[in-house]
């Protein structure tokens, strides 16, 4: 009896789920999915008990592509964050946001979609009555648990004015959610870029890239420096007040540690911003953001997108298209962004479009960091000049010569002896 109790238990083992590599590439000793739909585990798979995870406590991130059953993962989750974060049921959350109504469709992307929702004070005690956003993860995208683990992790850590706050998450069977408070005035992206949306003035322009610079700045501070890795005018939120906050840390990544000057990994992010020597050789470090925050200052002087396949071929990437317009006062004018109807700081512009030709610089080297960055930003909002009244530059006309203005006067009086 006992042997074949023993034989039945070996048979569990063997039918016990491994996550399938096929189609995967292996980098820092972890499995990267470059086909999520089919490197991923099967939906009724997620909800099974794959295997005992490291105590959260000692968890790293190295650790995120690790997978356990939703009972073991909210116990770790729980046993390592405590009150700070809460734990949601799904029901919970289909009730606060009317069953993810589309008329509380706040947006969608790769990650999935972002609905808002409203918490009252019956929902949990404690928790102060609000309005939030919360993220569905598609768990068949390619960020998935992943992205969503990690995303959990970083912000139930890092806790700044400038990063969004996490207020809570749910893992239940095979759904992710993600619960944040709640950005009144949407992304970045959407009041640059979007034709409705009323321009943004420079001096609120200048507040958003100093408090995005001030979040950055926060995360390559840290006791363990980390990289954000998708430094974008989608990803940088506002509250009612236009102040900026960095939100989506799906694709964050640890910085090197000891003697390690970069970190190899997979090239992951957004066309357009992302490092060229991070591109070509998968080397990251916190000078690839810093890459990222120039192309974001880019795009707040002259409201272009950082790619934009409808223009012109020499158009479409704006720091190549930027470049040549950076160093002189008098062709940045030629750039800046119509909306801003010359209603901006010249001096201001200037000093903005250096910093942002010297944080793309092609070499990491030359990059400045991000202190120096909130110096030379803050230094900005003192300054008061500007650069027309009427949302034009002014046309200078030549003063006419002693010959004209004696022709002039003898016509007019011509004129009026006729």
């Amino acid at each position: 009896m006992k042997e074949k109790e023993k034989e039945k238990e070996k048979e569990k083992e063997r039918k016990a789920w491994r996550p399938l590599t096929a189609n995967c590439c292996s980098v820092e000793e972890q499995t990267v999915f470059r086909n999520f739909s089919r490197c991923r585990p099967s939906r009724s798979d997620l909800s099974k008990n794959i295997g005992p995870l490291p105590s959260f406590r000692r968890l790293s991130f190295s650790d995120l592509s690790r997978s356990s059953s939703t009972s073991r993962i909210n116990e770790d989750l729980a046993q390592s964050f405590g009150s700070d974060l809460y734990d949601f049921q799904l029901s919970e959350l289909r009730a606060i946001t009317h069953n993810f109504s589309s008329n509380f469709l706040l947006g969608e992307g790769g990650f999935g979609r972002v609905h808002k929702g409203y918490i009252d004070d019956n929902l949990r005690q404690g928790l102060k009555p609000q309005p939030v956003a919360v993220k569905l993860l598609d768990i068949e995208g390619l960020q998935g648990h992943r992205e969503w683990l990690a995303e959990v992790i970083f912000l139930g850590q890092l806790r700044h004015q400038n990063l969004v706050k996490l207020i809570g998450y749910c893992c239940e069977d095979e759904e992710r959610l993600l619960v944040y408070e709640f950005m009144p005035r949407g992304s970045l992206e959407n009041h640059l870029f979007k034709r409705m949306s009323v321009s943004l003035p420079w001096g609120t322009r200048l507040k958003i890239a100093t408090g995005a610079a001030k979040g950055l700045a926060f995360l390559h501070g840290a006791e363990k420096p980390v990289i954000y890795r998708d430094f974008k005018t989608s990803n940088i939120l506002l509250d009612s007040d236009f102040n900026a906050k960095l939100s989506d840390f799906g694709l964050a990544k640890m910085g090197p540690e000891g003697s390690n000057t970069h970190v190899t990994t997979r090239v992951m992010g957004t066309y357009g911003y992302a490092a060229p020597e991070y591109v070509s050789t998968g080397h990251l470090t916190t000078r690839s953001d810093i890459y990222s925050f120039g192309v974001v200052l880019l795009e707040l002087l002259t409201g272009r997108r950082a790619m934009d396949k409808t223009r012109l071929k020499s158009e479409q990437n704006l720091v190549d298209w930027a470049k040549p317009y950076l160093s002189s006062s008098r062709r940045l004018r030629c750039i800046m962004d119509p909306r801003l109807a010359g209603q901006y700081s010249v001096k201001g512009a200037k000093e903005m479009a250096l910093l942002a030709l010297q944080c793309v610089s092609l070499n990491p080297k030359d990059r400045p960091r991000m202190p120096a960055i909130i110096e030379t930003l803050q230094g900005l909002q003192q300054l008061r000049d500007m650069a027309a009244t009427c949302g034009q530059w002014p046309q200078s006309s030549p003063k006419p010569s002693a010959q004209n203005a004696a022709l002039s006067s003898a016509k007019r009086e011509k004129r009026r002896q006729s």
